[in-house]
């Protein structure tokens, strides 16, 4: 058995890639766009990274998605927690459950769902993280 990707439903292809690729850091491996059953697969992952994908798939007609939460959450192991929470904040978008203890924090997609991060490692609590309270649900 071998792991192949979680498929997630975005509404908005551009922010969805905005906050994947740009945010987190994902890059884009393939791409498919489906006229006849009328969506778009796009599959990312992290750089280096060699097995599970993120797929997200992009319905052509407009649909309402709700119950992000049921799904649970995404993973991904960071090289320096502070530095990317604070430049998905610099792009707007909020952390949710921030890096207070130096090791874990959770943001949302802009389709609601949520993305743990897991520093590599532990980093020392840090200001303005160790006092920052949470914000909402993750």
């Amino acid at each position: 058995m071998k792991y192949l990707h979680t498929m997630v439903r975005v509404a908005n292809v551009e922010e969805s890639l905005r906050f994947y690729c740009e945010g987190l850091g994902l890059e884009e491996v393939r791409r498919t766009e489906n006229e006849k059953g009328r969506f778009t697969l796009i599959f990312l992952r992290a750089p280096g990274d060699t097995g599970g994908e993120v797929e997200l798939t992009y319905n052509w007609d407009p649909e309402v998605y709700t119950g992000g939460r049921n799904f649970g959450h995404l993973a991904y192991r960071v090289n320096d927690i502070y530095k990317l929470c604070q430049h998905l904040m610099d792009m707007g978008f909020t952390i949710h459950r921030p890096p207070r203890d130096g090791h874990m924090a959770f943001v949302k997609s802009p389709d609601g769902i949520s993305v743990e991060l897991i520093q590599d490692g532990h980093l020392d609590p840090q200001e303005p993280w160790a006092s920052m309270p949470n914000t909402g649900t993750w």
